[in-house]
C-alpha cells in the first residue's frame, strides 16, 4: 500500500506544469519555497488545490513540496490539484474510484486557441457589410 521514501509525480493545466512531491508528515504544503496560503491567497483556489486530500481523507497526513511554473494562477492551482491527485493514487491505487468520480484524475484539455493571421483575436473576424 504505501511506498517507501517521497512520492514525485506531475500535473498540468494549461501552460502551468506543476511537480510534486509528497512525504508521510503533518500535512504542510510548500509551494515555490513558501505556505501554501501564501501562494494562493485566494480562498476558492485554496480549496480547489485541498479537493484531492479531503476526497480521499488524507488531509494532515503528508507533507507535500511542490514546484509550479508556467500559466496564471487558476491555471496553476488546477495542475497543483491534478499532480496531488496523482500522487495519492500513486501512494494507494484503492483511491482511483474516489477521485476519478470526483474528477481530480483527468487533465483538463482546453488549451488556449491561436490567433489567426488576418484576424484580431483567434474567433473575431471582420464586421460584415452588406452594403
Amino acid at each position: 500500500m504505501a511506498t517507501p521514501g517521497p512520492i514525485m509525480t506531475s500535473g498540468s493545466r494549461k501552460e502551468a506544469v506543476a511537480r510534486i512531491r509528497m512525504v508521510a508528515g503533518s500535512g504542510s504544503i510548500q509551494v515555490n519555497g513558501r505556505p501554501a496560503d501564501q501562494y494562493f491567497p485566494k480562498g476558492p483556489v485554496q480549496t480547489a488545490i485541498r479537493q484531492p486530500l479531503v476526497v480521499a481523507n488524507a488531509e494532515g497526513r503528508f507533507d507535500i513540496i511542490i514546484h509550479v511554473t508556467g500559466g496564471g494562477v487558476h491555471g496553476q492551482a488546477g495542475a497543483v490539484r491534478h499532480g496531488i491527485a496523482r500522487a495519492l493514487l500513486a501512494h494507494d491505487a484503492e483511491l482511483r474510484a474516489p477521485l476519478r468520480k470526483a474528477g481530480l484524475l483527468t487533465r483538463d484539455p482546453r488549451e488556449k486557441e491561436r490567433k489567426k493571421y488576418g484576424h484580431k483575436r483567434a474567433r473575431k473576424g471582420f464586421q460584415y457589410s452588406k452594403r
